[in-house]
């Protein structure tokens, strides 16, 4: 097993990997530390299927190394955080429409 497969299972979160592969599916409640040090829960998305169509991105950007970009389903706009600052990732259950 590799060290970020054993990180994300002692953190019990999937790997950055399965997490992107994750919120392309379907919507997540993600709750992780911010820059500051506050605590933040978010409903997110990276579903085309759930995020309007205005608001998908036009070109395939990658994001910066360590850092995940997700529609703030509540918010509806564009966020990040940091891989590394995730204590918990929750499936919100939402269906797809």
């Amino acid at each position: 097993m590799d060290i970020k497969q054993e990180i994300a299972n002692m953190k019990g979160i999937p790997t950055q990997k399965e997490l992107n592969e994750n919120l392309q599916k379907g919507t997540y409640v993600v709750t992780f530390l911010k820059l500051d040090g506050d605590e933040r829960v978010m409903t997110c998305t990276k579903s085309f299927d759930i995020i309007p169509k205005e608001n998908q991105p036009k070109t395939d950007k990658q994001p910066k190394e360590g850092t995940i970009t997700v529609w703030d389903v509540n918010a509806k706009g564009w966020r990040s955080f940091r891989y590394d600052r995730i204590k918990k990732v929750e499936d919100a259950g939402v269906a797809q429409r």
